[in-house]
């Protein structure tokens, strides 16, 4: 017997004391999803200067060959977020039927309204009513580009803002954005979401026009049912209780997606689960928490958002899905029948040893059924390394 299986069985008898089926936790390993960015398989780098890696992806064919290699060692990655006008094609059939053949659906559709020259001073939240025509023009194409590759969710990042005081009018840049985006809005067909990131700052420094969750979740509820608020790790103050917006925003129904990263200082962009795994670990208690009431109604696109400046682009790729993966394995082997005694009666001590007890638990045997049952090695990128996959293509792209 293999030694995962004997440790395994034991901590199955462990988990079980605890009230917690294992073989479930197992089957929500396998039912996991998690999409991975068309960017994050090309090179990339700093304001600096960029870096180049052997292989790296250079088109949307290329970039999707790499997804699938991740998808193909992990099992649980089966859509590919992209990036207009970095991955535009002239034929969206055509690259809906080449993902659909390497085992792909395309997910996510990011329209670019930050790059052009014209956005220098904003794009939606822009004086020029020119260049805001522009930006909802690109946003429209967006949705048609998803309603023809199949996708439901359209996902937005503003750069928009100021870097002086008196720069411009802050509530006028707020009404301009609000005007934008409804009209965005009221061109989605049924069933797509509009998913409306924030970001505290950069490259914008005096203010922000999306700054925070409160005022993403402010232009959502304004919007409709449809607008939900999408968080990405790395976009918060050093110090945010993220784990507390997500816990309002489940509540809210108001929880979007996740763009999944790490940070030390700011929007870092490094290897999810790099810096502050345990805080990962909390985001996902309050996830699962959400799962398990069958009172909430979730749906929740759980998206990798990572710059893979000095790392090799697939294998931190990997990485980051089994960091990803850990995380919610240890949320779900936490003691919630014994957590909530000790909260019931004001055991303070109790209910953060119950925490500890599920981040601290070696949840790899878990992992290791799982992918032993979806037909996969139980340590994806020692498999990769050993399939010759990142040297083949390294001389095959030149």
């Amino acid at each position: 017997m293999a030694d995962w299986k004997k440790r395994y069985d034991e901590l199955a008898g462990r988990l079980a004391e605890r009230g917690v089926d294992a073989a479930g936790v197992v089957e929500s390993l396998k039912s996991q999803r998690i999409e991975t960015p068309s960017w994050g398989y090309a090179d990339s780098g700093t304001r600096f200067g960029v870096f180049h890696w052997p292989g790296a992806a250079t088109t949307l064919e290329e970039k999707l060959q790499d997804a699938a290699a991740v998808h193909r060692f992990t099992g649980v990655c089966p859509s590919v977020a992209i990036h207009i006008p970095w991955d535009k094609v002239d034929d969206w059939d055509a690259i809906a039927q080449y993902a659909d053949g390497l085992g792909l659906a395309l997910g996510a559709v990011n329209p670019n309204l930050f790059q052009d020259a014209e956005y220098k001073l904003g794009s939606v939240a822009n004086a020029d009513p020119a260049i805001r025509r522009r930006a909802v023009a690109h946003m429209l194409e967006c949705v048609e580009i998803a309603k023809a590759v199949k996708s439901g969710v359209l996902s937005l990042w503003f750069a928009d803002g100021t870097n002086y005081p008196g720069q411009d009018n802050i509530r006028a840049r707020k009404g301009r954005v609000e005007e934008c985006l409804a009209k965005v809005y009221k061109a989605m067909p049924k069933g797509m979401r509009m998913l409306i990131e924030y970001k505290m700052f950069e490259p914008a420094f005096y203010h922000t026009d999306v700054a925070d969750w409160g005022m993403s979740y402010a232009i959502c509820r304004r919007l409709g049912e449809a607008a939900q608020v999408l968080v990405d790790l790395g976009h918060h103050a050093l110090g945010t209780n993220i784990e507390h917006i997500v816990a309002f925003l489940i509540g809210e129904g108001r929880l979007g997606g996740f763009h999944f990263n790490n940070k030390k200082y700011a929007d870092d962009d490094l290897i999810v689960g790099s810096m502050n795994p345990y805080e990962l670990f909390l985001i996902f208690c309050e996830l699962v928490d959400g799962e398990l009431d069958p009172s909430v109604s979730m749906e929740v696109a759980y998206m990798i958002d990572q710059s893979h400046n000095i790392e090799p682009k697939i294998e931190a790729m990997l990485q980051s899905v089994e960091n990803i993966q850990v995380a919610y394995a240890k949320a779900l082997v936490l003691d919630r029948a014994g957590l909530a005694r000790a909260q019931g009666s004001g055991n303070v001590v109790n209910s953060t040893q119950k925490m500890r007890e599920a981040f601290e638990t070696d949840i790899s045997p878990l992992l290791a059924k799982a992918r032993d049952e979806m037909g996969l090695d139980p340590d994806p990128i020692k498999a990769f390394r050993a399939s010759g996959y990142a040297e083949r293509v390294a001389k095959e792209r030149g």
